[in-house]
């Protein structure tokens, strides 16, 4: 059977049902958990209280003397997800708790057994990922009001304050703001099998305006996000045990494996939404980045992992596009191009902001707030060329800018 034929028996390419992507939320979860069964109130206690463990310095002895409790009475998703989210949390906690100078290197049995079995359960790596910390940390302090960010709150936390909750729920507005754009390749997909020129023109005009909202929505981390505390403090404690020089070897998961595991912390290269963009738009990038950006496919739940891949697998709206000369169609997709290639160079402007200029100590003398100094003399040297998903982030997304700059259709390229 070819591809045309199993479309039709299908009715629809891209069901977003079928891969959780919600038609309201995308790939964020739709009004997630908060609380667990009481018989898991010990890591419930835990992963609230994370910045005050941690500043104290009792984290790991509060998780040394934890009860190992079974998962057995962890019922549906979504209690699974924020089993994932208190366990990711004590985790990254416990790992960091004393700086990068003495992390720790094993992980106990009582926290690693439960954590390694819900996230086998839900198929994500044991440690803090973009699905955990963004798309399911969030709940809203008024349930009656929208999802406007003055009216939402983080599950947990670890240390960086208001900064850090800044940092998941602005990036939470930019997952949000990429539902229409998402929504929009379903439907986009679809005509490009039946040939619906009007319906592929409309779907990139709303991918276009749905990645501009995403930058609309990106630009808000200046108001939320001190770059002194993101780097100094926050980066750190989302770091992960993979090409990270300050974890050389690796964790050891105690009780689980014999031998120490890699994990890359969490990072925007696990987004399943830009990646489906790129897998829409056919941006093809070298081999170095793609090697990464798929990698990272391997910390998105399993469902929006297949969704990227259909979409890859599917009918090349480029390909029509070049095939079917069209002003209009060509117009289109290079507004989404040029849409996206502004995304991607305002988050090479952010990460200067946030890494760049503070690693190289220029930020102290801004004096945004009083402790910037000390919060940068204390900042782990160890990433400082790279993000928390142990990426050489510049160089990335530098990268990945180029080559969708190259992605633009010229009028001689179509027939």
């Amino acid at each position: 059977m070819d591809k045309d034929e199993n479309n039709a028996s299908d009715g629809e390419y891209l069901n977003m049902d079928k891969f959780h992507v919600s038609k309201d939320f995308g790939f964020v979860l739709p009004e997630p958990l908060y609380e667990l069964p009481k018989f898991y109130q010990p890591w419930m206690d835990i992963a609230s209280n994370l910045p005050q463990l941690i500043e104290l310095q009792q984290l790991r002895h509060e998780v040394n003397k934890m009860e190992l409790l079974d998962t057995h009475l962890l019922i549906g998703h979504k209690q699974l997800r924020l089993a994932h989210l208190a366990l990711s949390f004590i985790t990254m906690g416990y790992v960091w708790q004393e700086g990068e100078q003495n992390s720790a290197k094993v992980l106990p049995k009582n926290l690693v057994v439960p954590f390694c079995k819900v996230s086998e359960i839900i198929g994500l790596p044991p440690i803090l990922v973009h699905a955990d910390c963004v798309l399911s940390n969030w709940k809203k302090k008024d349930p009656n009001r929208g999802m406007e960010l003055r009216n939402l709150d983080t599950i947990f936390t670890l240390p960086g304050g208001s900064s850090l909750k800044g940092f998941f729920l602005v990036t939470l507005q930019v997952e949000l703001a990429a539902v229409q754009g998402i929504k929009a390749i379903a439907t986009a997909t679809e005509a490009v099998w039946k040939h619906e020129e009007d319906s592929i023109k409309s779907a990139l005009q709303d991918v276009a305006a749905s990645i501009r909202k995403m930058n609309q929505a990106f630009r808000k981390m200046d108001e939320h996000v001190d770059p002194a505390v993101f780097y100094g403090i926050i980066r750190l404690f989302l770091s992960g045990w993979k090409d990270n020089p300050a974890v050389l070897d690796g964790l050891l998961y105690e009780g689980v494996w014999e031998n120490p595991r890699q994990f890359s912390g969490g990072s925007a290269a696990q987004s399943s939404t830009l990646q489906s963009f790129d897998e829409f738009l056919g941006v093809r990038h070298n081999e170095q980045s793609a090697a990464f950006l798929h990698r990272m496919r391997d910390y998105m739940p399993p469902a929006h992992k297949a969704f990227i891949q259909a979409i890859a697998s599917g009918p090349s709206v480029r390909e029509y596009i070049i095939l079917h000369p069209s002003p209009s169609l060509r117009d289109g997709y290079n507004d989404c191009i040029q849409a996206l290639v502004s995304l991607r160079s305002y988050h090479i402007t952010v990460v200067t902001r946030y890494i760049t200029i503070p690693a190289s100590g220029a930020k102290a003398k801004k004096g945004k707030i009083s402790c910037t100094s000390d919060i940068l003399q204390k900042a782990p040297t160890s990433l400082e060329e790279r993000g928390t998903g142990g990426s050489i982030i510049m160089s990335l997304l530098k990268s990945a800018r180029d080559a969708t700059k190259e992605m633009m259709i010229k009028e001689r390229e179509q027939q």
